[in-house]
């Protein structure tokens, strides 16, 4: 069955989605990566049957709208949205299938919302990025130079035809071309003389905080539902072994697994992953 396209209400404007409904079926949301969308799901959705599956768009991104003017992208809003996402669905308990920063927010979503989140299925992450005390300084002043429109920025580049966003996009993810053409077709708009991006630009801003290494820890030291990980080898710069390691090391219930491969495990080895999931996910 093909999924088809949701619009869900909250309070600030649209969350927009993909939905493949199998009612009485086990619950689950997926929470795709930073400036990726929904579509990211789209090459395991053949092979996680017996699902009722919602793929989101997170706020600003995809086709969801983006935030009000004045408003931050912070893990907390994310938190929300999900929230929000499965109250517009009626749902009240449900899984998460998360790859990298889905993977961070669904960690998050799991803490926020205890009686609701039934177990965490993520992809190359565990947790949110963290930072050294040191830095807390210089990362605030970055964010609001940023936000009051003094850092350096650009227009929006228009793309003639989606094939130099395809290719475009190639280049930044490693990402084959019909993967890359997933997340670009669902990831722009048209308009005069070609496409641009969709996602909100607020987005590559820097975050005005980080936390803690020990605060990420002691979050995921508070997950209450069972955890699968699955990670790629060589391991990301953003999320090296020994950080990983640390952070699986203090969640109470966790599963893991590494195998060779890239960054979006999920959309270039789709049987692998999804057969690492599936039993786990349908409870």
């Amino acid at each position: 069955m093909s999924p088809r396209e949701v619009r869900l209400p909250v309070a600030w404007g649209e969350l927009a989605g993909l939905r493949r409904a199998s009612p009485g079926r086990p619950r689950v949301i997926a929470l795709h990566g930073w400036l990726d969308n929904a579509a990211s799901f789209l090459p395991m959705l053949p092979h996680l049957p017996e699902l009722d599956l919602l793929l989101l768009d997170l706020p600003g991104h995809g086709r969801s709208a983006h935030l009000p003017v004045g408003t931050e992208y912070g893990l907390t809003t994310h938190v929300s949205a999900v929230l929000d996402a499965a109250d517009a669905l009626g749902w009240e308990r449900f899984a998460l299938l998360g790859h990298s920063m889905g993977a961070a927010i669904a960690s998050l979503v799991a803490v926020a919302g205890p009686s609701r989140v039934e177990r965490l299925a993520l992809i190359e992450t565990l947790g949110p990025l963290s930072e050294a005390p040191g830095n807390t300084a210089s990362r605030l002043q970055q964010a609001v130079a940023a936000s009051r429109g003094r850092a350096t920025g650009a227009s929006l580049r228009v793309f003639p035809d989606l094939g130099l966003a395809v290719r475009a996009r190639m280049q930044a993810s490693q990402l084959d071309q019909a993967n890359a053409r997933l997340l670009v077709e669902r990831g722009t708009r048209a308009v005069a003389g070609g496409y641009v991006w969709s996602s909100d630009p607020r987005l590559t801003r820097p975050a005005a905080t980080r936390l803690a290494e020990p605060q990420v820890q002691a979050l995921l030291a508070a997950i209450p539902c069972p955890v699968r990980f699955l990670g790629a080898e060589p391991a990301q710069s953003y999320f090296p072994e020994a950080v990983r390691d640390a952070r699986l090391a203090v969640v109470p219930d966790a599963a893991v697994a590494v195998i060779a491969g890239s960054h979006h495990l999920h959309m270039d080895q789709p049987t692998t992953v999804a057969s690492f999931f599936l039993d786990f996910l349908a409870g």
